[in-house]
């Protein structure tokens, strides 16, 4: 597929190049550069082209060039070799000015043309028998024009791009109508919408739905004026009977949310309290009618012209009597049909319409990995991660266990701490139990839990693991046994395990199983190692390993680490990946309306590819290489890059803004999250002070996937760049390769591609991601 992508990109661009530079030359030999059309006979070709008139233009003004060009038209008519039929003026091989069309499949256009491309006003015409007359430009629906769909459907009004956008009135054969405001299609900003009942509408929509402030009227005079959020009343409302009684609050479909008061007037005969719900259920009868689709866009219909070829005897001007020579063809390169002047490519949109033909998508998918027409939205902020574990918690007295081993193992006096530690303090067997009566003892303070055992497993290399992380000791008690509660994920991992976050999001504790404390302190040594040599190593950072073991008629063990929280930044973190380079059931099973912030998305999910600045980009590559050598040392897979986006520029819609494509009109409502002048003072001392990983600023290009390549890793390039800062690192590097994984190997090998699924071979899975990583990040050139 990345072949055929690849000779594609590359037959485009080099004819692209050509057309430019031979106009550029000399537009006076525009006969030998394109050819020209052949004049033959039937018997000959199966093309009849009859010349009725020769019009003389000299001085022909260009345009996209702004030259002249010394050429002649002419009226012709043709039938084509594909038997589709043009009638109308021409000029150097293309359709200028009036011209008809008939395509094989039915659909026609009449109207103005300019270099094949229609341009100007005209009718299209559908086999189905829609039909829209109006303007177009560059080959789109574009400008003011009306569509007739075959059902009936009628809209009038303002297009770009194919799409409805701007003020525009579209009636519905049903009766329904709408008139107001529309953007990429949908209904957007302040329109009206009346059903064929009478009933109607006044006020904002928002992505084809209800939403803002509006007031709904029902033909018996009942009305609603308020808030609404994706077509229901959501918020503060009033709604207004026609007897005069009202009800005023705050309304949802949530019966634990709304919350109002019904005021009955005396001529009302309802004594009782008004129910809300007969508003919902009203309303559920109050469908929005959808519209008719266009069949197929007149930006997708492609000329079956053809051009002469370099080999060819040169063609011959039409003469008097209309013959000309036979020359050989070749098939009309579809960017002419686009144009073959940089303008054409200054809007925006325009751009992304062009995406939306190069890769076959319809621009009225509504998933924005497959339409590069949709624009990005930063996803809704989620609510804060985890439930505070408060007294009444189930793990309420593990907190406080743990909590107060960790102020036993870190504020107890020690040695100094040497970073050269000897062997045999990474010795499994090195470990200290400490006994946690409720009535104290001699090493520990009385406490309010159940009698628990503390055991600290290799608590010297750990000591010099947070040296090494220049934690300081103070620093790291107060965010794990402070006043403030640890916080519980809502679900655990995949692997069974609960996490536990400390309230300033600094730390994050694991609990584990016997099995990954084993495999931990095997390579526990080889990971201190690498740590110490490669200071910019992205590999996690690992703090602690203990045990509560909980005394008494019920007795357990949690065995649990202690590591860094990757994601801790002073930006808001508005997307997080966790890529690993295999595709099977790497994609996040949510609707879009539920992925919010804290959403961990995965591999089929990325939308982007991350750019990074040259001397920035090669210390990423050296490091993932050392660090993924390191992981192949210990023989564990099933890692992961997780990394965390912050985009800089948001409007104030919640739509990113790209890279130098911002519209100086919405300057004053982009969000900037560091506003002020001494905020962006303090972003410039960080750059000076940057880690790998941590806070970096950099850029990310927008990629969108085909839709029959749904499991491809990395998308095409649409040419698209956003401003982020970058935070990311490995995660997960406790699975070792073990007889489990083996079989998990050998099992889903038989039922899928081996090379798809996350458990393999180390080795195999560490080339497997450098090789993925290093697509997904590259150099910002």
């Amino acid at each position: 597929m990345m072949n055929m992508l690849n000779k594609e990109n590359s037959t485009v661009s080099r004819a692209w190049e050509a057309t430019l530079r031979k106009t550029h030359a000399a537009k006076k030999r525009a006969n030998s550069i394109f050819g020209t059309i052949a004049l033959a006979n039937a018997t000959a070709t199966n093309t009849t082209t009859t010349t009725t008139t020769t019009t003389s233009i000299n001085a022909v003004q260009d345009n996209d060039k702004n030259c002249t060009i010394s050429e002649a038209a002419y009226f012709t008519e043709k039938i084509l070799p594909n038997g589709e039929y043009y009638k109308g003026q021409w000029c150097d091989n293309f359709p200028e000015g009036q011209g008809k069309y008939y395509w094989i499949d039915g659909c026609m256009y009449v109207g103005e043309w300019h270099k094949g491309k229609t341009m100007g006003r005209g009718r299209f015409r559908w086999p189905s028998g829609a039909t829209y007359e109006g303007e177009l430009k560059s080959g789109y629906m574009d400008g003011t024009g009306t569509y007739v769909g075959s059902n009936g459907d009628t809209y009038k009004g303002q297009w770009v791009m194919n799409l409805k956008h701007g003020n525009g009135i579209e009636y519905y054969a049903n009766g329904d109508w709408y008139e107001g405001e529309w953007r990429r299609g949908l209904r957007y900003g302040i329109g009206k919408y009346q059903w064929h009942n009478k009933n109607h509408y006044d006020g904002e929509w928002k992505n084809g739905v209800i939403h803002g402030n509006g007031c709904f009227v029902w033909i018996n005079g009942d009305q609603y004026d308020g808030c609404w959020e994706d077509g229901m009343p959501k918020g503060n409302g009033t709604y207004q009977l026609s007897d005069g009684s009202f009800y005023v609050g705050y309304w949802s479909k949530e019966e634990n949310e709304q919350n109002g008061t019904y005021h009955p007037s005396e001529s009302s005969s309802n004594d009782v309290e008004w129910d809300p719900k007969i508003v919902y259920n009203q309303l559920a009868d109050c469908k929005i009618s959808p519209g008719e689709k266009v069949p197929i866009l007149p930006s997708q219909k492609k000329l079956a012209i053809s051009y002469s070829s370099n080999n060819a005897e040169k063609s011959r001007r039409p003469s008097i009597d209309g013959r000309g020579s036979l020359v050989l063809e070749r098939p009309f390169d579809k960017m002419n049909l686009w144009g073959e002047n940089d303008n054409d490519f200054n809007s925006f949109e325009m751009s992304r319409q062009l995406d939306c033909e190069f890769y076959g998508v319809n621009p009225a998918e509504s998933n924005y990995k497959f339409n590069p027409l949709l624009p990005l939205k930063v996803p809704k902020p989620g609510n804060r991660q985890g439930e505070k574990i408060s007294v009444g918690h189930k793990n309420y007295e593990l907190m406080l266990n743990l909590q107060l081993g960790i102020r036993h193992s870190v504020g107890r006096p020690a040695p100094p701490t040497s970073l050269d530690l000897k062997a045999s303090a990474f010795d499994p067997k090195e470990k200290t139990w400490t006994r946690f009566p409720p009535e104290g003892s001699k090493y520990t303070p009385p406490h309010q839990s159940c009698e628990f055992k503390w055991k600290d497993y290799t608590p010297v290399v750990f000591r010099s693991l947070r040296k090494l992380f220049k934690v300081d000791p103070a620093d790291y008690m107060l965010s794990i046994c402070g006043n403030d509660a640890l916080r519980e994920l809502s679900s655990p991992g995949k692997s069974g395990s609960f996490f536990y976050l400390t309230d300033d999001d600094i730390y994050m504790i694991k609990t584990m199983k016997k099995a990954e404390v084993k495999v931990f302190l095997k390579m526990l040594a080889a990971y201190y190692n690498h740590v110490r040599s490669f200071e910019n190593s992205l590999v996690i950072k690992y703090y602690g390993l203990h045990c509560v073991k909980v005394t008494g008629a019920i007795q357990r063990k949690v065995r649990f680490i202690i590591m860094g929280n990757l994601l801790r930044s002073e930006y808001t973190i508005h997307t997080r990946f966790d890529l690993k380079g295999s595709s099977l059931g790497r994609v996040t099973n949510k609707p879009e309306s539920e992925i919010n912030s804290t959403t961990i998305l995965k591999d089929l999910d990325l939308n982007f590819i991350f750019k990074l600045q040259k001397a920035w980009f090669h210390k990423f590559c050296w490091q993932i290489n050392r660090d993924c050598e390191f992981l192949e040392q210990v023989r564990t897979m099933d890692y992961s890059l997780l990394v965390g986006l912050h985009f800089r520029e948001i409007s104030s819609n919640g739509e990113l803004i790209p890279c130098e494509k911002r519209d100086p009109r919405n300057e004053s409502s982009s969000l900037h999250s560091r506003s002020t002048s001494d905020q962006l003072l303090l972003d410039l001392e960080r750059q000076a002070n940057m880690v790998l990983g941590a806070n970096m600023p950099a850029r990310v290009e927008r990629t969108i996937r085909k839709p029959e390549y749904e499991l491809q890793l990395v998308g095409e390039q649409t040419g698209e760049y956003y401003k982020v800062i970058l935070s990311f690192g490995i995660i997960d590097i406790l699975q070792d390769y073990d007889i489990t994984k083996k079989l998990e190997h050998a099992y889903k090998s038989i039922q899928y591609d081996p090379t798809s699924i996350s458990a393999v071979d180390p080795k195999l899975y560490s080339k497997r991601f450098r090789d993925f990583i290093f697509k997904a990040f590259t150099e910002d050139t």
